[in-house]
């Protein structure tokens, strides 16, 4: 679209489970007859023979000559059509027509404003009830957020954050957390194929103040505050960032069971260690929560036994090279750690940051490293840049240490950890006080 912008005649190529989204993005951002052509899926791990068939062949979507298509497109005349771009409206109406509450319930559905489990409806009532819950007033801008990379970030208000957190059925006092999330700009709808989530952790006097659960069951869904939390950053996300339609503006391939609620509290009263928010500089009796791009992987295990390492290392092994864990423990797993000498959290994260390896060669096979980190490494960013270098066989670090959280939740009816997906250096943090 850029080129296309500068004068260049351009098309773009895409593989054709991409062929929705690819032309939705091209007209929401006004150039809705960029040319485009289309290969079969997949392209990644194919032999030059296997892409060059592609070439030769058929374009899937088009149904003719790939390279004709691609021809027509670089060569053919503008029409008025391509040079009247596109313009959107974006408001709303605020209200809905009346109609029986049955009714309402099947056109929420019906315009995908649900996560297909029953809703609360957001009456003007129930929305002013919860805005009290902030001194926020209902028209400011909160924030702005969309489903992936080049499309349109949409802006909402207060109140749109108010309806959402209604539908979620959660409580006014849950109110300045939920608004907290919005401001972070993270989606929990994003839109990549690697069917991301967005776990989200609470710190701070608000965990206790509105009834956050941190202790047995902390995963949910044990607690009415966690889990309509949760489901309210879920549903805005879905309604505030231009939708999540399949197909469309949401391609993950297959789905996330944690999109529905991921929001936990950490246990900090029976923690060993300080918590996430202050060991990122917030004071302890600040309230804060971070959400993380992440819960692609979950890697469970009991510890710190006598063969911990090794368990350790097999777990980290395992965890996505892109994506570096978020390491649950429960607080006896954790006092555990520190009886083995591991006093302080950010040793047992240097730890992890080193004995996180994989072979070279393993480690830029994987499509994402490939996609996103091999281009610092080519550019000469460190310490991808060195990596880059080492020979197949040769072991290299997954992670620096900077990116692995630790946190302590659970209720200490077993030495239990789990490791999730989240890069802390994706992560938001958002003060929850200045939402209040």
């Amino acid at each position: 679209m850029s080129l296309e912008a500068d004068g260049v005649p351009t098309v773009a190529v895409h593989t054709q489970v991409f062929a929705r989204l690819a032309r939705n993005v091209a007209r929401v951002n006004g150039t809705p007859t960029l040319r485009q052509a289309f290969v079969p899926q997949p392209v990644v791990g194919l032999s030059p023979q296997q892409l060059r068939a592609y070439v030769d062949g058929a374009d899937p979507v088009a149904q003719r000559p790939f390279m004709q298509v691609v021809l027509d497109g670089l060569t053919g005349e503008l029409t008025a059509e391509d040079l009247a771009g596109v313009g959107f409206e974006r408001s709303t109406p605020r209200l809905l027509e009346p109609a029986s509450e049955a009714e309402l319930h099947r056109r929420f559905e019906a315009e995908r404003w649900t996560d297909h489990a029953p809703i609360v409806l957001p009456t003007e009532e129930r929305v002013a009830a919860m805005l009290q819950g902030s001194s926020r007033k209902p028209d400011e801008i909160v924030g702005r957020m969309r489903p992936t990379n080049y499309r349109e970030a949409w802006a909402y208000t207060v109140e749109k954050v108010a309806a959402n957190a209604v539908m979620a059925g959660a409580r006014p006092e849950y109110f300045p957390v939920i608004l907290a999330m919005a401001a972070s700009g993270m989606t929990a709808r994003q839109s990549s194929t690697t069917s991301w989530a967005a776990p989200a952790i609470v710190n701070g006097p608000i965990r206790q103040q509105i009834g956050m659960h941190c202790g047995i069951g902390a995963l949910g869904p044990y607690s009415h505050a966690n889990v309509s939390i949760g489901r309210a950053h879920a549903l805005l996300s879905q309604n505030l960032q231009g939708g999540s339609v399949v197909g469309d503006t949401y391609m993950g391939s297959i789905g996330n069971a944690y999109n529905y609620a991921c929001t936990w509290a950490e246990n900090e009263e029976r923690s060993p260690w300080e918590p996430l928010h202050v060991q990122h500089g917030f004071k302890a009796d600040e309230s804060v929560v971070t959400v993380f791009l992440g819960g692609w992987y979950t890697i469970s295990g009991y510890g710190p036994r006598d063969t911990w390492e090794q368990r350790f290392r097999h777990a980290l092994a395992a965890c996505e090279p892109y994506n570096p864990p978020i390491l649950l423990l429960d607080p006896s797993a954790a006092r555990g750690f520190v009886e083995r000498g591991y006093v302080r959290k950010q040793q047992l994260i240097d730890w992890m940051a080193a004995n996180a390896t994989v072979p070279a060669g393993e480690y830029w096979d994987d499509p994402w490293v490939q996609t996103l980190i091999k281009p610092h490494a080519v550019a000469g960013v460190e310490p991808w840049a060195g990596m880059l270098k080492a020979a197949p066989d040769e072991p290299v670090r997954k992670y620096r240490a900077q990116d692995i959280s630790v946190v302590v939740l659970g209720g200490e009816t077993q030495a239990t950890w789990k490791m999730v997906s989240g890069s802390f250096a994706r992560a938001k943090q958002v003060r929850i006080d200045d939402w209040r």
